[in-house]
């Protein structure tokens, strides 16, 4: 007896069929699939599938429904948060728009949630795209002055839409490096001859088999890995990379079997090419971990830029003795460039004081000059959030920096004092200064800073807000892109007619569950 369409354990199985669906980003028609019928039979017979239309029309719109309402639910208790966005183009060249956010939970947990992939088939100018975002926070019904920061790529339509909406942006760390790499070995000849050597190669071996079997009789000669080529991606550095680390550690196996070929010895790589080669490894080698490392999305990554920064000009791209001509030009021209597109104040500003907000760096990666700088900024909004939230009316004052020589006074001093009416009229400053300068005086801990503030949240309750607002901020815009990597996985050559509606909710869904 088959169950009634409308019973719980029908419902039960429905359900999770559609979570499925929408979370492995398959086809809705793979209920229709003999296979996944007779799976779906095995498991419970009394089970009858409904139709592929009752999967798009009614099911994947329901989880929806239902997953936009608890994160609209959390969005609701979020003081702060901080966004990237994107553009991209599906199969179908359909325009769309990326939206995440990201805000820091009252239980100190990073979260990350795609807002829309929001079909935008206008042009692409700074002006739209400012009006695309100023809609999307209002269809969410979150407040521009929430918004901390906005991390988006390097392109200048949305540089553009950013100045025209008066919103903090913060570069892209991985398309800022990308970039400075790409500077830097464009100037050389020599490295641009030597890769396209390397890519005639790889591309050799990958379209003959012969080659390849040769190649793996000649790894088992020399007894090398048994590793294949790897292809360079144009959009990423780090593929050259390993492009050229695949071709160094096969360089004996590779010369062996190009050199019994009449056709293919001119694609064995000489001295210069190696030494070239080497260069480039020594250069780029120590610095491919750091994109990977900053593009996370479930710990803090804004604080990191600034030792990251400093790590780069004291240690990694540094000189060294036995460094050849091309590796010191190339880590010079990369640092020159990073540097100088990380020099305006307003960026300076957002990672210093990201940075102070971390309890293993504090003031440890901020010039001295800056330190009282950071310190009246977080006194003076910590006094305005106090004031907010107290129902007062906020005066504008003159920032104060902390007097250097004044004695400082213990947390503990000012908790002591009269709370009754006197509280009132107490400037809250005073209070502020002490809870700062406690945090400062704190013995740093190497953990993750969001433990350490929920540990210690009682210690700093105003503090907290001010951690909670900079540490959501991501380093990178790789969560947009990661929004259309799912967007690609759904709109496939198999899937093109899915109307962008559609698109938007099972983007949604796929991240979001």
């Amino acid at each position: 007896m088959p169950y009634e369409k409308t019973s719980r354990r029908h419902q039960e199985i429905t359900d999770a069929i559609t979570y499925h669906i929408a979370k492995d980003m398959l086809p809705v028609y793979s209920v229709t699939k003999e296979g996944f019928k007779k799976m779906v039979c095995t498991l419970d017979k009394r089970y009858i599938i409904p139709s592929r239309n009752h999967f798009s029309d009614k099911a994947i719109p329901k989880l929806y429904n239902e997953t936009k309402m608890r994160i609209d639910g959390e969005l609701r208790d979020v003081d702060y948060f901080a966004t990237t966005t994107d553009l991209w183009s599906s199969r179908t060249t359909e325009p769309y728009m990326s939206l995440t956010a990201h805000f820091i939970t009252k239980n100190f947990e990073l979260k990350t949630r795609c807002l829309q992939t929001s079909f935008f088939p206008v042009e692409h100018t700074g002006d739209n795209i400012a009006l695309e975002m100023k809609t999307a926070l209002a269809d969410w019904g979150l407040q521009e002055e929430q918004q901390v920061c906005v991390t988006t790529d390097n392109a200048s339509n949305m540089i553009k839409a950013l100045q025209v909406n008066e919103w903090t942006r913060l570069q892209c760390f991985g398309h800022r490096l990308h970039l400075a790499i790409e500077n830097a070995v464009k100037s050389e000849k020599q490295i641009s001859r030597t890769t396209a050597i390397c890519k005639k190669l790889v591309c050799h071996f990958s379209h003959s088999w012969k080659k390849r079997v040769a190649l793996e009789e000649a790894q088992k000669h020399f007894e090398l890995p048994n590793h294949g080529l790897i292809t360079e991606c144009q959009t990423r550095w780090g593929s050259r990379l390993a492009m050229i680390g695949r071709i160094l550690e096969q360089k004996k196996a590779l010369a062996e079997v190009l050199s019994e070929d009449t056709k293919t010895r001119h694609l064995v790589l000489g001295y210069q090419e190696l030494d070239v080669l080497e260069s480039v490894s020594s250069a780029l080698g120590p610095l491919l971990e750091f994109t990977d490392a900053l593009s996370g999305e479930e710990y803090v990554s804004v604080s990191h830029l600034k030792p990251v920064l400093r790590l780069f000009n004291t240690t990694l791209l540094a000189p060294k003795e036995d460094d050849t001509d091309m590796t010191k030009s190339l880590k010079k021209k990369i640092l020159e460039y990073l540097n100088s597109k990380y020099e305006d104040d307003v960026t300076q500003e957002l990672l210093d004081v990201a940075s102070f907000l971390d309890p293993r760096y504090k003031t440890q990666y901020i010039s001295e000059d800056n330190v009282p700088i950071i310190k009246s900024r977080l006194v003076k909004e910590m006094k305005t959030l106090e004031l907010k939230r107290s129902g007062g009316i906020r005066v504008e004052e003159p920032e104060v920096p902390l007097p250097p020589t004044k004695k400082k006074k213990t947390l503990a001093s000012f908790l002591k004092s009269p709370t009754a009416s006197a509280t009132a009229s107490v400037d809250p400053t005073a209070t502020i200064e002490a809870e700062l300068n406690s945090y400062l005086l704190a013995k740093p801990l190497d953990e993750d800073p969001l433990l350490w503030w929920k540990k210690y949240q009682e210690n700093y309750p105003r503090l907290i807000d001010m951690a909670r607002k900079y540490l959501c901020v991501p380093a990178t815009s790789s969560p947009s892109e990661r929004v259309f990597s799912a967007g690609g996985n759904i709109v496939s050559c198999e899937r093109s007619c899915l109307a962008p509606d559609m698109v938007n909710k099972l983007v949604f869904l796929a991240k979001n569950l």
